[in-house]
């Protein structure tokens, strides 16, 4: 069985639905028991590729993976709603308010975030994100028309929403852009292959894994400066201002997960864990003065494996293994 954790990123515990009737939300699931962040059917994919926009009605929590226009009605006083839009990792997200009827001065609200909040917990982290936690919120009720389109600064975002008059609603317009060098990303799939890139930036980039996982770092380049790569010190990372770190828990920040492995030097080949915990992040730590660069490559682990594991109490944190 998926642990609590995955549940609520793949679909619905940001908010604990307060109100009577929300559980059949969770009829999303059913588009994908074994991947639920895979929403699309091949049919829909290859409807969208003929040119054809996206239509479809919200739930009071959802979750998109496509351009499109959607459209919220409430048939009832909706007060815990959130919708969470997620793009490939090379992709920002805009998205557009075609039509908003709300009552603001009844305590109706309709907000933006950038990026993805469970439970508390931010992704990116407050420590990672280029703003602070409140210029992370837009609030419709606040700006109105003044701000009708709101971009992301990576591949995920979301919107939260109370509507208490039946018949009231939005519609918004979903798009994506393309991202040169992507920072900060939730991967939608239990693996694949990443490089990540961050030329003369100083800013730290989290690549983040809602699974249990086995990670192999195939290329590693950190201090690269002019054809020539400067000098690690020999132990630990410890005062070096690039670095990567991979990092597990049982949450989303990664400023509060357990660092489980620190690379602060360059090499070609490869480097191996095993990580056992719900989510897996690589996060590189850049001081903006040289170009920094990773290749991963990921796979979940097998869930026999984890279960014996956490059945045997191994978890040193989240069992990793090189």
């Amino acid at each position: 069985m998926p642990s609590a954790f995955q549940l609520q990123c793949h679909l619905v515990l940001i908010f604990l639905a307060a109100s009577k009737g929300e559980t059949r939300y969770l009829e999303v699931r059913n588009a994908g028991e074994d991947d639920p962040f895979l929403l699309l059917s091949e049919d829909l994919k290859r409807e969208l590729s003929a040119g054809q926009i996206y239509r479809r009605s919200l739930r009071c929590i959802d979750m998109l993976s496509t351009e499109g226009q959607f459209t919220f009605t409430a048939d009832q006083p909706q007060l815990h709603c959130a919708t969470f839009f997620i793009g490939e990792p090379e992709e920002l997200i805009t998205i557009h308010y075609d039509f908003v009827n709300i009552n603001c001065r009844g305590g109706d609200f309709l907000k933006v975030f950038d990026g993805w909040i469970l439970k508390g917990e931010k992704f990116p982290s407050s420590l990672d994100h280029p703003l602070t936690t409140s210029q992370r919120y837009v609030d419709f009720c606040e700006s109105g028309n003044v701000q009708r389109s709101i971009r992301s600064s990576q591949n995920v975002a979301m919107i939260f929403f109370r509507i208490q008059q039946p018949g009231n609603g939005f519609t918004v317009t979903v798009k994506k852009n393309s991202n040169l060098f992507p920072c900060n990303v939730i991967s939608q799939t239990p693996s694949g292959r990443f490089t990540m890139v961050i030329p003369h930036q100083h800013r730290n980039c989290s690549f983040s894994i809602i699974y249990p996982v086995e990670i192999k770092i195939s290329d590693l380049i950190l201090g690269h400066l002019n054809g020539l790569f400067l000098k690690k010190p020999s132990t630990g990372c410890a005062g070096v201002g690039d670095f990567v770190e991979l990092l597990g828990g049982a949450g989303l920040d990664p400023s509060k997960m357990f660092p489980l492995a620190d690379l602060c030097h360059s090499f070609h080949g490869s480097a191996q864990m095993k990580i056992g915990c719900d989510n897996t992040v690589l996060r590189m730590v850049s001081s903006g003065k040289h170009i920094n660069r990773v290749t991963f490559e990921y796979q979940q682990l097998d869930l026999q494996e984890t279960e014996t594991r956490k059945e045997n109490s191994i978890e040193e944190f989240c069992f990793p293994s090189i």
